[in-house]
């Protein structure tokens, strides 16, 4: 009844203002009054409330009257916000923040502000919709205006939680509630609580979300109102499930389908059912189970609710699982996975282009209709239900992406570890290779090094003291000169296996000897550089990769190339170091280096991808080859 005299009020009101309009003057009287009308439309017809705004638009550009075209910018942002025209309301919020900015009108810009932030929010583009709120937020702490900031803080609250930064939704969440609380609104304290409520949820406080939700749910059995205590039952059972307490998620669930069904809701009643039958799977009772979740199919299936249909399938598939009928299991799993595939890849895209389409009311004939004064309190009921339905829709894809995504960056994940694994087996490799070159020239060079130089001494001791034919004194020296020759062998091999200059002296000393032995081995000219590792001590296993690395270059340079002449360059830039050798020779094709099966080019890069470095291969036919190497210190 008092709703009805309201509007009966607001008619009188109206027709009253409509009377002065006619006989007022084009001024910012006019504009005010213009503006009257379009406010006192605004919960009526959105047509009427957006011809009255343009009107007074209209008069306030053309006596140039700076607030009333702010004041109509608001009021026609508004509209199409609310017809989900989120480019045309942000053309509009952005002129309000423009003369509001000139007018130094700091609350009107923080609400513009808001306003953009929601219709990003509405749209998906969550990252732009809290850069808005953030702004909107430190204008409007500033002005003080506690109910609108409470509203800004319960926003931001969700659009954290919508990417995933829990963190700073539970402290925006927290600052909502305080703010609802101080204001003594229940209306916004419910809301804040069960966001908040949502928050600890995804963060496994279970026993924190049930407390405000139980809390959200004293304040709306207080008001009576039942839409909003049915959504609260439907969220502490889903708290419950993530509990284990399958019994009492069967009594909150069995309480929602009682409030739902006394509402009319079918798309709640639906989830309520699916809720208890998730219950009674959970307690072995697969009987009543496959009762309730047939029952919750056929209202999904009759209202077309597909995806609550493809939830329910998934149901009916674990039951059958958990009954080992592993056919039914797969073909009901199977039926929900194409359900979801159509829905996420056809329905969903042409659905939301269809919903756009439809509500841009300045270029279609259609009009957006609110309720009319005759309307009673149901429809109003039924009104707020279908938007939060259409809310849990959004809620649901925005979830299945989510979990897209995590499973995408699990196997990313997976991929490192394997990686990091490779690396740490040909470390562990190469270490034990090098530790095992140092041991056997140690034993080569201080043992049978050793030994065979002993020998040569006793055999020029036993010369001078032997009486010796001319035959036997020659093959005598001749046995001398092979001694001779296998020390120098001897030593040539330890120092290969591990060069001492390397140990003493470092990389840079060390490549310089090898250069310089191929130079006077005559294979191959060598120019050797090496620029700033002047007093730089390099790790030694990265010294013995990088030695071990330039020495099989060069190798395969005097096996293949054919060269006649090369370069080997060591440069180091501050943490950079880059190792480059190039030579002359005759060149090759770089795509068979990837059939390449031999164990030089392999290890190679596999001392390369040690280092974490990169390796960059170049060969011309007749023009030679370049490798360079690069690498982070």
């Amino acid at each position: 009844m008092a709703t009805s005299l309201s509007i009966i009020g607001q008619d009188a009101a109206r027709d009253s203002l409509l009377k002065l309009v006619s006989a007022s003057k084009t001024d910012t009287a006019k504009v005010r009054l213009y503006l009257k009308i379009s406010e006192l439309y605004e919960r009526v017809d959105l047509k009427e409330t957006m011809q009255y705004a343009k009107k007074a638009d209209a008069i306030s550009r053309s006596i140039k009257y700076g607030a009333g075209v702010k004041n109509s910018a608001k009021s026609i942002g508004l509209v199409y916000f609310t017809q989900g025209n989120y480019d045309s309301s942000h053309y509009y919020f952005n002129i309000v923040i423009d003369l509001a900015t000139k007018s130094k009108d700091s609350a009107s810009i923080g609400i513009a502000l808001f306003n953009i932030g929601q219709g990003y929010s509405r749209s998906g583009n969550y990252q732009a919709a809290v850069d808005y709120m953030l702004k909107a937020k430190k204008i409007l702490d500033a002005n003080g205006n506690k109910y609108i900031l409470a509203q800004v803080n319960d926003r931001i609250d969700r659009l954290y939680a919508n990417i995933q930064v829990f963190n700073k939704a539970i402290e925006y969440g927290n600052l909502a509630v305080k703010q609802a609380k101080e204001l003594k609104n229940d209306a916004l304290l419910i809301s804040a609580l069960g966001n908040l409520a949502i928050d600890y949820k995804e963060l496994k406080q279970y026993e924190k979300s049930k407390t405000l939700l139980f809390e959200a749910l004293k304040i709306a059995q207080k008001l009576g109102d039942l839409p909003f205590e049915a959504k609260i039952l439907l969220n502490i059972g889903g708290v419950l499930l993530e509990q284990g307490d399958y019994k009492a998620l069967g009594e909150y669930a069995k309480r929602a389908l009682f409030v739902n069904r006394k509402l009319g809701l079918k798309s709640e009643e639906c989830i309520s059912l699916r809720a208890i039958a998730i219950s009674f799977l959970q307690k072995k009772e697969f009987k009543r189970a496959l009762e309730y979740i047939n029952e919750a199919y056929a209202i999904a299936d009759s209202n077309k609710y597909k995806l609550e249909l493809g939830a329910c399938l998934k149901v009916l598939s674990n039951i059958y699982f958990a009954k080992q009928d592993m056919v039914a299991g797969e073909k009901y799993y199977d039926r929900s996975e194409d359900l979801f595939t159509e829905i996420f890849q056809q329905n969903y895209r042409d659905g939301i282009a269809k919903y756009e389409k439809m509500y841009e009311s300045e270029n279609k004939d259609k009009q957006i209709k609110l309720q009319q004064a005759e309307l009673k309190r149901q429809k109003v009921i039924n009104y707020i239900l279908i938007i939060s339905a259409v809310s849990l829709l959004f809620i649901i894809v925005l979830t299945y992406i989510t979990f897209k995504q995590k499973r995408k960056i699990q196997r990313q994940r997976i991929s490192e570890l394997e990686t990091e694994k490779h690396l740490e087996a040909t470390e562990a490799v190469m270490k034990g290779e090098d530790q095992e070159r140092t041991r056997i020239a140690k034993d080569l060079h201080d043992g049978l090094g050793g030994m065979l130089s002993g020998i040569k001494y006793s055999f020029t001791n036993m010369k001078e003291n032997l009486v010796m034919t001319p035959d036997n004194q020659q093959a005598f020296e001749r046995s001398i000169d092979m001694l001779d020759s296998s020390i120098k062998e001897m030593r040539r091999v330890a120092h290969n296996m591990m060069p001492e200059a390397l140990v003493r002296f470092g990389l840079c000393t060390a490549l310089k000897d090898f250069c310089n032995d191929i130079n006077q081995s005559g294979a191959l000219k060598v120019n050797y550089q090496c620029i700033g590792l002047e007093g730089h001590i390099i790790d030694h296993t990265v010294s013995i990769t990088l030695y071990r690395i330039v020495q099989e270059l060069l190798n395969n340079t005097m096996k293949h190339a054919q060269a006649k002449s090369a370069i080997v360059q060591v440069t180091k830039v501050n943490e950079q170091l880059s190792v480059t050798v190039e030579d002359d020779g005759k060149g090759f094709d770089t795509q068979l280096l990837k059939m390449n099966k031999g164990i030089g080019w392999l290890n190679i890069q596999n001392r390369v991808e040690f280092l974490k470095g990169k390796l960059d291969i170049t060969s011309t036919e007749s023009e030679g080859t370049s490798v360079q190497i690069e690498m982070t210190l």
